[in-house]
Order: C-alpha cells, then structure tokens, then sequence
C-alpha cells in the first residue's frame, strides 16, 4: 500500500515538471526564435530547464521516499538504462561516420528515459 501512494506521489510530481517543462519549451521556441541573438535570447531558450530540474528534483524525491529494496532497483535499471544508452549512442556515433545523418543531442535523453523504462519492464516481467 505504502508503494502505491508513494508512486501516485511521484507521477503527479514529475507529470507536473514534464507539464511546466512542455509549456516552457513551447513559449522558448515562440518567442526565442524570432529574437535578435544575444544574451536574453540565450535565457529565454534555455527556460525549459526549469521543468527539467522540477523532473530531477521529482526523481530525486522518489529516490529518498523508497526503501532500501526499491531504492536499489531503481538505481540497477537506471544503470543497465545508462549502459544500453552508452552502446547505442557510441554504435550511431560510428554509424554517422558511414553517412548516416546526424542527431540532436536531444535523442540522447529520450534514448536513456526509453531504456530505462523498457529495462523496468522487461525485470518486472522477468521476476514473476
């Protein structure tokens, strides 16, 4: 039961940050690319790091909300996510090298955050 809440907890923290995160973004893109290049373009383009921190901090807070047990689970997927992250950036790394176009530093994230989820499923299913 504890888990429960303290999960209902988590996601309405971090759905929150991704929420601010979206709207930050939206209103950096609208307004930052029309404006002159200059220091207050730089801070309304990197606004959206904002909601990024509030996603960290919601993350981190649901570290310290876990036992023991969870607490290192967690942290095994996040570290066999990061392994999976690492190999596949240094693969498509060679793979520009062979013409294929190059990626954003953005697919990085969304690389680690899909790994993580898919290697949280794939022990959950595994443990049964």
């Amino acid at each position: 039961m504890r888990e429960k809440r303290i999960a209902r907890i988590y996601h309405r923290e971090l759905f929150a940050a991704i929420a601010l995160y979206a709207v930050l973004l939206t209103a950096a893109i609208h307004f930052g690319k029309t404006m002159a290049p200059g220091a207050l373009r730089t801070v309304i383009l990197t606004t959206p790091m904002i909601g990024f921190g509030a996603a960290i901090w919601a993350i981190a807070r649901h570290l310290w909300r876990q036992d023991e047990y969870m607490r290192r689970r967690l942290m095994e997927n996040i570290a066999l996510a990061a392994a999976i992250t690492a190999g596949l950036t240094f693969t498509y790394g060679f793979l520009e090298l062979a013409g294929f176009p190059r990626l954003s530093m953005f697919t990085v994230w969304c690389v680690l955050c899909g790994a993580t989820g898919v290697v949280q499923l794939v022990r959950k299913l595994t443990n049964r």
